[in-house]
């Protein structure tokens, strides 16, 4: 008999914002809930202050696989989870955005006949040089439930052979996060404390293909350079690009920080004058806040931060020219995306209790 109706699966420092609105909201409801954390992410700095911030708990396992290569930590996640599903024997699994983490959780449960669940459904940057792409493709197969955040991302669903009764817009438990920091902080004072510059440049880059090749890195040591000409640039460094960014140190204009902790990096955000990203998140965050967003990739899982938000794609080469055009231009106003309105979570809660008794009542018939 089961008597864990939720088993929620977070591994890195994005999965959190997006299960804390759900988490919070099934409290409300009575249902029976565990958080596995697999330790992909376990720098404290990333992964502890963003749980703290966001008003989540620690988790109530976790599994300390660390780091390592694509395989070795999927594996890892694989044979660590396999007992605690075992054991907990949920309803069923959600596991969260795109991850090592997600996809290695999502087969474990798939392949014990577990019903799995998969927040920000549909997601594809088309793009198969990333692994996220490939883990985004393999757990929305794997899953019984397609949680979805943009209307976009019905498309690709559809493109994939996917029913269109597994899926549910539900929009961005993301942007829950934001709001729910946002409205217990004073950003502006957080800004005052940071001691940010008057007017500044917001940089976070962080993805291997920009900061783990060589000649790649020079690029963006070139475009730091060059934007620190144009205005101060505020670059918090995360802990896998601290060596290869380091030379940027020297450069005038350009500061280097440690990792922001959630609510400083969205005051930094929001008092910024323009953002240069190459993260999947930030492009979301930028958008909602109405912060001209850069995005140095040559493609975007999130597209509708293009069409309804602030968001624009740029080469490292022409990236500099992008953020030239916008600081001569208004600051833009973007569209309202839909559902993004801070009550994704609720909206996810009711329709994992939903299903829940639906396969309660089908299992009583």
């Amino acid at each position: 008999m089961n008597f864990l109706d939720v088993l929620h699966v977070i591994g890195a420092r994005p999965n959190v914002p997006k299960a804390a609105p759900v988490v919070r909201a099934l409290a409300e409801t009575g249902a029976s809930q565990l958080v596995v954390s697999t330790g992909q992410h376990y720098d404290d700095d990333l992964f502890g202050s963003m749980l703290r911030a966001v008003g989540m708990s620690a988790p109530d396992i976790e599994l300390n696989v660390g780091s390592g290569s694509h395989a070795q930590q999927t594996a890892a996640v694989l044979t660590s989870i396999e007992p605690v599903l075992i054991e907990q024997s949920p309803r069923i699994v959600v596991v969260y955005g795109d991850v090592n983490s997600t996809l290695a959780a999502a087969l474990a449960a798939a392949k014990l006949h577990l019903p799995v669940a998969h927040v920000e459904s549909g997601l594809r940057s088309h793009d198969p040089a990333m692994p996220e792409e490939i883990n985004r493709r393999l757990v929305d197969h794997l899953s019984t439930l397609l949680f979805v955040t943009s209307p976009d991302a019905w498309v690709n669903l559809r493109a994939e052979g996917l029913a269109d009764e597994r899926a549910i817009e539900v929009g961005n438990p993301m942007i829950d996060s934001l709001i729910w920091a946002r409205d217990l902080t004073d950003l502006h004072q957080r800004r005052i404390a940071l001691d940010l510059p008057e007017d500044f440049i917001l940089a976070t880059i962080h993805r291997p293909s920009n900061v783990d090749d060589p000649d790649q890195v020079e690029a963006v040591l070139a475009l730091l350079r060059e934007l620190g000409s144009l205005l101060p640039v505020v670059l918090p460094v995360h802990p896998r690009s601290r060596v290869a960014l380091s030379p940027a140190q020297n450069f005038p204009g350009v500061h280097l920080t440690a990792p922001l902790e959630y609510r400083d990096f969205l005051a930094a955000l929001a008092g910024s004058r323009v953002v240069v990203t190459d993260s999947g998140g930030v492009q979301e965050e930028a958008s909602f806040l109405g912060i001209p967003c850069v995005t140095i990739r040559t493609t975007t899982e999130r597209p509708v931060t293009i069409t309804h938000g602030t968001n624009r794609l740029a080469t490292l080469a022409s990236a500099t020219a992008d953020v030239n055009a916008i600081l001569r231009s208004p600051r833009p106003v973007p569209a309202s995306i839909p559902l993004w309105d801070g009550h994704a979570g609720n909206r996810i809660a009711q329709a994992l209790l939903a299903y829940l008794h639906r396969t309660h009542e089908s299992a009583h018939v």
